[in-house]
């Protein structure tokens, strides 16, 4: 199973916020093979951790009360080694805090932040808990895009914030997409998607998930209550779709990933945008 390359400011950890844990854990279960564990109430506050084959690869947790209101939506973290430094870096450079880093026993501390273009971002500061454990396998993240309104801004800020070294894959007016890193060493996107994004719909971060057959997975998703939101698509770099849970939260499946996977998902996205 690949091994993924957690490095400062990139991708190490997914998460869900959702109004019914169980329906989440049925569904992801069932679709992607993932086993659950509930942490210590207490310590925790319930969070589930997620596992494909014995290894971590996301977390769920249930919204409280003053969240009840917001959709349900899948989380992308960004590994840093200073999460009240990264809190005043995001400040400095445009974003806002949407939650302060806060400790978790043991594990580490974690924060959410917003880009300087309005796209939710969390942020992980690894102690025992160093991120998930397997990518670009089935049923594991294989990538994170940044749809963003405001490309520039949202390039500038995650240099500036988060030390990326970054990449421009392409740059015409019809298609413009930066990653993190470059070739097979990419870890991220950041997508021009002013084109095609709705007014009411803010700047994103969007996570695909690897899947042996997009067709079949879309196919057993729907079947169980989700959305079909984009087709399946055939790209240079694989088949995807996007598709809505149950309860409403978006995320995206992508098919035959080879050697590098990280980076073909993401210019497979880009190119099937």
């Amino acid at each position: 199973m690949p091994t993924p390359d957690i490095t400062p400011g990139a991708p190490c950890w997914i998460d869900l916020m959702t109004s019914d844990t169980d329906k989440a854990q049925q569904f992801y279960g069932e679709l992607f093979g993932w086993t659950f564990e509930s942490g210590d109430q207490e310590k925790y506050g319930g969070y589930i951790s997620a596992s494909k084959n014995g290894k971590s690869v996301a977390g769920i947790m249930k919204k409280d009360e003053d969240q009840a209101a917001m959709p349900d939506v899948w989380s992308t973290y960004l590994r840093t080694d200073d999460a009240a430094a990264t809190a005043a870096a995001v400040t400095a450079n445009g974003g806002q805090v949407y939650m302060g880093p806060m400790d978790v026993p043991e594990q580490g501390h974690m924060a959410m932040f917003g880009d300087a273009t309005g796209a939710a971002i969390g942020v992980w500061q690894p102690r025992e808990m160093k991120g998930y454990e397997v990518v670009a396998e089935p049923g594991t993240p294989a990538w994170h895009e940044l749809h963003a309104k405001d490309y520039a801004a949202a390039v500038k800020f995650y240099q500036d914030v988060f030390g990326w070294d970054t990449d421009v894959m392409s740059d015409t007016p019809e298609f413009r997409y930066t990653t993190l890193g470059a070739g097979d060493a990419a870890k991220a996107g950041i997508l021009d998607a002013s084109a095609f994004l709705p007014a009411e719909v803010p700047s994103n971060w969007q996570i695909y998930f690897a899947v042996e057959n997009t067709d079949q997975a879309i196919g057993k998703a729907v079947g169980m209550g989700a959305t079909l939101v984009q087709p399946a698509e055939d790209s240079p770099f694989g088949r995807l779709a996007t598709l809505a849970d149950p309860t409403g939260a978006m995320f995206k499946v992508v098919q035959d990933l080879g050697q590098g996977g990280q980076d073909q998902a993401g210019e497979g996205t880009a190119a099937g945008a």
